[in-house]
């Protein structure tokens, strides 16, 4: 597609032209966004999950219905009464994990627009988690967004698997440690956001050890991290095992592993502790994620506590689920798998050990 560039038409032709230009680029979304659509048209989609974070301590169901008419797209949010923790969503929070998702699948390169939005109408029950409101707290919403978009995504599946993926791992595991730095006595503080597995594609693996859908912070290398803050990282690697079986692989979850050099405050948090990644079409879930605080460490409450010199905390996150039954695997992959010292999550299971 060719770039567009307002400056020329604003100066031949001030207002007028610009909203012309716009009109049409929204016009055009519109069109794509309809056109493609057509694929889904047809009875309601429903699809169920259940919704855990550490901060709740307990899972809750969300679910979403989609209805598609014509060129409209109805989709219909329910979960329970809003919490006291903050992992409540606003509105806004879910019209853009929506947008996300129906754009992600229908058509990547429709422009992000109202011409994309207009034909989408997004309903919630006003109260519930998806839709708090005022004095809900909200700070942890990252996680809640990611399994609105995995409920569309899983919704739309049932009519288009081959635009879908399987669900990713589903959560924004974080570490939050503070303290006060003993060379200088500085306080410092440190967010680290880590990814997960991507679910698999219908005629790809999933990517393994990535963010996905809502979350796109980078990778601090870990030698820039031991050198400004009083951490040491004691493992960081993909998780065995995490991506589920499948014609295509889900992707693997990662470990990483700390030891606080100086007294830290830490506060964890994360979801697909209790649940696994679903997969698609036979495939296998995915893995789920964990915290497991080392020896000697006093128990956390509701996701924080506090390390002393030496202690150490492992984080888990999980991986994704697989696409298509495992049997179906071109053994060419399978081999490249057993060169690369790859496992799968061979079976469905449960999650045994989320720690903390």
């Amino acid at each position: 597609m060719a770039a567009f560039h307002p400056a020329p038409i604003c100066k031949s032709a001030p207002g007028k032209g610009l909203r012309q230009a716009l009109s049409s680029l929204s016009a055009s979304s519109i069109g794509r966004n309809g056109s493609a659509r057509r694929l889904v048209d047809g009875p309601a989609k429903a699809v169920v999950d259940t919704y855990d974070n550490l901060k709740l301590g307990w899972a809750l169901p969300v679910s979403v219905e989609i209805t598609i008419e014509g060129s409209e797209m109805r989709l219909h949010f329910e979960s329970r009464p809003q919490v006291r923790a903050g992992i409540n969503m606003i509105y806004t929070a879910l019209l853009s994990s929506v947008y996300y998702a129906v754009k992600a699948v229908v058509d990547p390169t429709i422009l992000p627009n109202s011409g994309l939005a207009r034909p989408i109408t997004v309903t919630a029950p006003l109260g519930p988690v998806m839709n708090a409101t005022h004095p809900a707290a909200v700070n942890g919403r990252t996680s809640t967004c990611q399994r609105a978009a995995d409920l569309v995504i899983g919704a739309l599946a049932q009519a288009v698997p081959e635009r879908c993926i399987a669900a990713g791992n589903g959560s924004c595991a974080t570490a939050s440690f503070a303290g006060t730095d003993p060379k200088d006595g500085h306080l410092w503080v440190y967010l680290e956001t880590i990814g997960g597995g991507s679910g698999a594609r219908a005629h790809k693996d999933g990517l393994d050890g990535v963010h996905v859908h809502m979350t796109n912070t980078s990778n601090l290398p870990v030698e820039a991290l031991e050198v400004e803050y009083p951490l040491t990282v004691l493992r960081y690697e993909l998780v065995d095992g995490s991506g589920g079986a499948g014609r295509s692989r889900g992707g693997m979850g990662l470990r990483r592993a700390y030891r606080a050099e100086a007294e830290c405050h830490l506060r964890l948090d994360g979801s697909r502790l209790l649940t696994l990644p679903w997969g698609l079409e036979g495939g296998h879930p995915g893995g789920c994620g964990a915290f497991h605080l080392g020896d000697g460490v006093e128990p956390f409450v509701g996701g924080a506590g506090r390390l002393r010199a030496g202690e150490t905390v492992e984080i888990i996150t999980p991986g994704a689920g697989g696409y298509g039954p495992p049997p179906e695997r071109d053994p060419a992959a399978t081999a490249h798998d057993r060169a690369d010292a790859v496992s799968v999550k061979e079976h469905p299971g449960h999650c045994t050990d989320p720690g903390l």
